[in-house]
């Protein structure tokens, strides 16, 4: 039997903040989708609330032992007026591929994914409608059992929180320089570098602060075993224009599965541009850069959509590509996705789920 989700209305509504200075995470609606779970109950109490502080006990588990989880999606305002979601089957998938890695009760995917519905429906007045702008939806798990010991928690929390948001990096479309790390590593095979936990970002803090005092946009990961073969950017899963074929590495058990590198995988083989999933090493990027194959490089994420990189930097070795400018196939790939998304250009794989009227 479906649970009623509850409203319960806030006394006053916040202002919306201007949208020419959204940036990325920083404004929250007035609501939040909010869901319980005990060992006894299951997933219970639905509702849509005011979104507002937490008050968890110092014991709570996730303070501890940090089963915490999540998953990033965005709905957008279309030309017709309407708001619509994209591919967010698979990040309802995907949150319970996390659940399960991280021993946390799974949930209702459709259940859900009617929750997050009813949210933006209930805040449609904060999706945005500016160029390059959505509305970030930010669902999330994570364990509120007061207990000390380790094991899986009896008791979780799910929130879903929305955030009004411009590009990701600023100027969305200007390339980015990218710092190949070559101390720390972000996952191992057989880890939980596969699903999105809190513990694997706050693992990348380190390697990203050293990047930042360098100026780079962005830490791109080597393999964890060899520290030679190119796994993912912190943000984005990455792609290598190879003399006229796009190569990303074969996702193995601790590279993330992204919605977005699927949809660029599957767009790129409708236009019947090769494209092949594989182990590269960095050491074969720079080759081909200095064979001058390296005809682009960019990042795919729901964050950034494409982000061009126009310089990387691995062993004080710097190298720029296409001239520091964007990639037409970069360009052409964004064009469409976006297009997509906001409802200018046709749908032919289906990836849209329209909410409903803003008129509604």
């Amino acid at each position: 039997m479906k649970q009623e989700i509850s409203f319960i209305p806030r006394e006053q509504l916040k202002p919306k903040p201007d949208p020419a200075s959204l940036g990325f995470g920083k404004y929250f609606s007035d609501y939040m989708f909010a869901m319980d779970y005990h060992s006894d109950l299951g997933w219970f109490d639905p509702r849509i609330t005011p979104y507002e502080p937490l008050t968890l006990d110092p014991s709570a588990m996730v303070f501890h032992y940090g089963q915490a989880i999540f998953e990033g999606m965005k709905a957008y305002k279309t030309k017709d007026g309407s708001i619509q979601l994209f591919r967010p089957e698979k990040n309802m998938k995907r949150l319970n591929e996390s659940c399960e890695r991280l021993c946390i009760p799974q949930i209702d995917e459709d259940f859900l994914l009617e929750g997050i519905k009813e949210l933006i429906m209930t805040e449609k007045d904060w999706v945005p409608s500016g160029e390059g702008t959505s509305l970030y939806i930010r669902p999330f798990i994570f364990s509120t059992e007061p207990y000390l010991g380790v094991r899986p928690a009896k008791q979780y929390k799910l929130l879903v929180i929305l955030s009004p948001s411009g590009a990701y990096y600023g100027s969305q479309l200007s390339p980015v320089k990218i710092y190949v790390e070559e101390q720390f590593v972000r996952a191992v095979i057989g880890g939980v570098g596969h699903v999105k936990t809190a513990g694997n970002y706050a693992a990348s803090l380190k390697a990203q602060e050293k990047a930042d005092a360098g100026g780079y946009a962005q830490i791109l990961w080597l393999d964890a075993k060899e520290n030679k073969y190119v796994e993912e950017v912190g943000s984005m899963n990455i792609f290598f224009k190879i003399n006229g074929e796009v190569v990303t590495p074969r996702l193995n058990g601790s590279i993330l599965p992204g919605v977005t590198r699927d949809s660029v995988i599957q767009l790129l083989k409708h236009w019947n541009i090769p494209v092949r999933e594989e182990k590269i090493s960095i050491e074969e990027v720079f080759a081909a850069h200095k064979r001058g194959e390296l005809e682009e490089v960019f990042g795919a994420g729901t964050a950034a959509v494409i982000s061009p990189v126009g310089e990387l930097t691995w062993k004080d070795q710097s190298i720029v590509i296409n001239n520091n400018h964007i990639g037409q196939l970069s360009q052409d790939i964004y064009d469409e996705m976006t297009g997509i998304q906001l409802g200018k250009k046709e749908d032919p794989f289906n990836w849209t789920v329209k909410v409903a009227s803003v008129e509604a």
